[in-house]
């Protein structure tokens, strides 16, 4: 597996297993700590959620297919996402919590287009089932030991806790998406250089 495909890989694993520490429990925090919280208002706040991300990472991903700076793009859609563990901790009432729902929304709807477009084009060939399969995995596995302990937090220390933990794990998944661009800068470099010398060495041929 290549450098680009483990960081994208250890941002997802961080940012989907800190946000695996509350979302089977979301329902919960809402009717307990949200001001107007109900079943119904929790089923309004996943809809947006969902409804939102689909809205966008549609028509966003034929804009990205034709388009440069995917890393960019992929920064913003995960730094919108790295913001909302706070503004669960600061919401007071549901408004805030349907607020942060649409702007996860658009985070992931902007993230999701472009990582999966940086890593399909950076998978390694012959090899693509196996780094699917290793990702989905460790995903899979990580995700659902964070349910596991987020209940265990909410319920031993808090939910206010459990989500600073949360966002901890979300910056954390942006800050390795930084190393992204200079990798992939640093890739562009190289791939220009390799391209120069084959030419000058084709022309010399000719």
């Amino acid at each position: 597996m290549n450098k680009t495909l483990y960081l994208l890989w250890f941002s997802d694993v961080f940012i989907l297993t800190g946000f695996g520490l509350i979302s089977p429990i979301m329902a919960i925090f809402i009717m307990k700590d949200i001001t107007g919280g109900t079943i119904f208002a929790a089923g309004i706040a996943s809809a947006l959620f969902l409804s939102v991300k689909a809205l966008i990472q549609i028509p966003f991903s034929r804009y990205i297919d034709s388009h440069e700076r995917k890393v960019m793009w992929l920064l913003i859609g995960t730094f919108l996402i790295a913001t909302v563990p706070f503004q669960y901790l600061l919401a007071k009432n549901i408004i805030a919590i349907y607020i942060a729902q649409i702007v996860y929304g658009i985070g992931a709807g902007l993230a999701a287009s472009t990582w999966l477009s940086l890593w399909s084009t950076h998978l390694d060939k012959n090899h693509e089932g196996f780094e699917w399969s290793l990702y989905s995995a460790t995903v899979g596995l990580g995700t659902g030991l964070s349910a596991f302990f987020g209940g265990a937090l909410a319920t031993y220390i808090g939910f206010r806790y459990t989500i600073i933990i949360m966002g901890v794990l979300s910056v954390g998944g942006f800050l390795v998406l930084l190393y992204l661009e200079n990798d992939t800068y640093a890739a562009k470099i190289d791939e220009m250089q390799y391209h120069k010398r084959h030419k000058l060495g084709h022309n010399h041929h000719r």
